[in-house]
């Protein structure tokens, strides 16, 4: 869930820091990819951004809180993509922003969003980056979704599943191959 919102610029610092210097470890037994599929072992770190072929959309409650063919995917190595979609195809008027804060070692502090539908309250379904480091200038105000706190995201067709674990936010969809960072005993990935 989304952390404190006592943020400032020398803490920030350090922790950046602290995380980059983290040691990473590969899982010894890596999937291969198959015919159409990407493994998330071949993604960058730092994170690369590029643009979704795909329309997505995802619900809440019988909602479609967004929805756009403008979307991008952010590629980090052991993650699934992570789909960030512009502020102006996502519905503000039920979607709404949440004091609480974290840090990505990448992008920079991460706000968060909750959703009303009715009498349904679904918090910190989403974050985004106000003010991201300027490598990620580009996802400034785009909001992404997590798939395991909303009723359904889509990708085309597809209905997507949640990376697993209670903090990340990718798409798992066919097309890719894991293991994902997530899962017990991926920590250190």
């Amino acid at each position: 869930m989304p952390g404190r919102t006592d943020w400032d610029a020398a803490r920030v610092r350090r922790e950046r820091d602290r995380f980059r210097a983290e040691i990473r470890v590969r899982p010894s037994k890596i999937d291969v990819p198959g015919h159409g599929q990407e493994s998330v072992w071949g993604y960058s770190r730092p994170p690369r951004i590029e643009r979704e072929s795909r329309p997505v959309r995802v619900e809440l409650a019988g909602v479609v809180l967004a929805q756009s063919v403008q979307a991008v995917r952010v590629l980090e190595t052991s993650s699934p993509p992570t789909v960030y979609l512009p502020p102006s195809d996502v519905r503000f008027s039920s979607v709404r922003k949440m004091p609480e804060r974290t840090l990505c070692e990448w992008k920079g502090l991460a706000v968060y969003w909750e959703a009303k539908v009715g009498v349904r309250v679904a918090r910190a379904i989403a974050w985004s980056y106000p003010e991201p480091f300027p490598e990620y200038a580009a996802l400034q105000d785009w909001i992404a979704f997590f798939p395991g706190r909303v009723d359904g995201c889509w990708l085309g067709e597809e209905r997507v599943r949640p990376q697993p674990g209670e903090y990340y936010g990718g798409w798992v969809t066919d097309d890719v191959v894991g293991p994902f960072k997530g899962e017990p005993g991926s920590e250190r990935w």
